[in-house]
């Protein structure tokens, strides 16, 4: 076998790896490069490989940095099957369509990437498969794992000519609010590790409620807005699980809190048809679920799906907290809210996920004193304050824990999608408590396994 990292190495976005055999070549992972402009130029570049000699695309879950270019992919002539989970093929629908109206609206005199109609033909080619379902594509043996992420996620196990490598896709905070735990792999000659927060620690869960509360008391006190910058995967839905345990025990004092994101409104659909599915949830929010609490609704939360309905919480008197896409505010309609109130000290943005370099997030987070957005200059005076204990990636403790699973089997490791200081840190530490050579790839490195 043979690994080549087209995507997803030295960087955090843009996962693409192709792993061939004698007689079979898979895909895993087919994703846009994000963050500063200088990354998503790579996105109009064409694929490395001859895509008639493909036999398959394994996606591991549906984030757009994992599955952002499927539809290109097809566009410029892949027929074959992709394969995922049945929440990953759900959710991918209306990410994807995400990705291409944003598109046609942020660089309108650019050709796009991808049609709608590559995106519909694409779907026509994808198939689901269940966590442990073993099946065969040419030469290699696939089996998939619950990796704890995001809903439907998964580490992918593959086996060919008598040696094994295991792709973890991004691992999951375990234990999560509302997805079932990672799933150990207990065997593998060789791995691909995410590495996002490769050299951090999360606060507890418990800690992050705690912060959470006493941001929103703060905020209320002030007489103030809370921003919420959230991915529409996952975070969103994590978060009204949280406020909805705060607000039911009367933990903050009961304001508006605005879903304002047609895509997190969708994709919370999409939570709500897997709920009570124990594959893809954990047994906690099952149960809370069976005991007749709608953990997706409580009150004082209102769901803003239209562009009027967005405008009308501009009219409604602090405080408040909005929570809209993009979760790096490098889109969306947190733009138009981080516009109004990031000049007010009585304000709060909040960051609960990774800021990649180059994004507006990162740029507030490393407190700038002053952004651009949409051409104005705006003056950063609100408070800005981040929780690590949100993110859907495991930090260095778990994703050693993740490693010691296989440590016994482990000839190699290669540590991916991560920035530098994430990355490398994760490479020394794997060596260091394990004795297992770990090594970060360049991109386009080509490795004889």
């Amino acid at each position: 076998m043979k690994i080549t990292f087209v995507g997803g190495a030295s960087e955090v976005t843009g996962a693409n790896y192709l792993l061939e055999s004698k007689n079979t070549k898979l895909l895993i992972d087919c994703g846009l490069h994000q963050g500063s402009n200088e990354n998503e130029a790579q996105n109009a570049n064409p694929f490395p490989y001859d895509l008639s000699k493909i036999n398959a695309l394994l996606i591991t879950h549906s984030h757009i940095d994992h599955t952002g270019r499927i539809a290109q992919l097809v566009k410029q002539g892949y027929k074959n099957d992709i394969y995922s989970t049945h929440p990953t093929k759900d959710a991918s629908y209306d990410l994807l369509l995400d990705a291409r109206h944003l598109m046609e609206k942020e660089h309108p005199n650019q050709e796009p990437l991808y049609e709608i109609e590559d995106i519909d033909r694409s779907f026509s080619q994808w198939k689901t498969v269940k966590y442990h379902e073993i099946f065969e594509i040419g030469d290699f043996v696939i089996e998939y794992f619950n990796s704890g992420h995001i809903l439907g996620s998964a580490s992918i196990l593959i086996k060919a000519e008598g040696k094994s490598i295991v792709f973890s896709g991004d691992l999951g905070n375990t234990p999560a609010p509302l997805v079932a735990p990672t799933q150990y792999i207990p065997s593998a000659d060789y791995a691909l590790i995410e590495s996002a927060y490769g050299n951090r620690v999360h606060e507890s869960v418990d800690k992050r409620q705690e912060l959470l509360e006493d941001i929103i008391e703060d905020t209320v006190k002030s007489g103030g807005t809370l921003l919420i910058p959230a991915f529409a995967m996952e975070r969103t839905q994590e978060l009204l699980y949280e406020l909805n345990d705060l607000v039911e025990h009367g933990r903050i004092p009961r304001v508006p809190i605005y879903i304002d994101s047609p895509l997190a409104i969708k994709l919370t659909a999409t939570y709500k048809k897997y709920s009570r599915d124990p594959d893809f949830y954990n047994k906690e929010a099952i149960d809370k679920l069976k005991s007749g609490d709608e953990i997706f609704n409580f009150p004082g939360l209102k769901f803003t799906l239209t562009t009027e309905q967005s405008k009308e919480i501009n009219e409604v008197p602090p405080p408040k907290i909005i929570i809209a896409g993009s979760g790096m505010s490098n889109g969306g309609r947190i733009l138009h809210h981080e516009l109004r109130y990031l000049s007010d000290s009585k304000n709060s943005i909040l960051f609960i996920g990774y800021q990649s370099y180059g994004t507006l997030g990162r740029r507030i987070i490393d407190k700038e004193p002053f952004v651009s957005i949409f051409g104005e200059k705006i003056v950063v005076r609100c408070k800005v304050k981040a929780i690590g204990g949100y993110s859907a990636h495991a930090d260095q403790p778990l994703l050693l824990k993740w490693i010691e699973a296989m440590k016994g089997s482990l000839k190699k490791v290669f540590v991916v999608q991560g920035e530098p200081e994430e990355s490398q840190p994760l490479a020394l530490k794997i060596k260091d408590t394990f004795a297992i050579d770990a090594i970060v790839p360049e991109p386009n490195q080509v490795v004889d396994l």
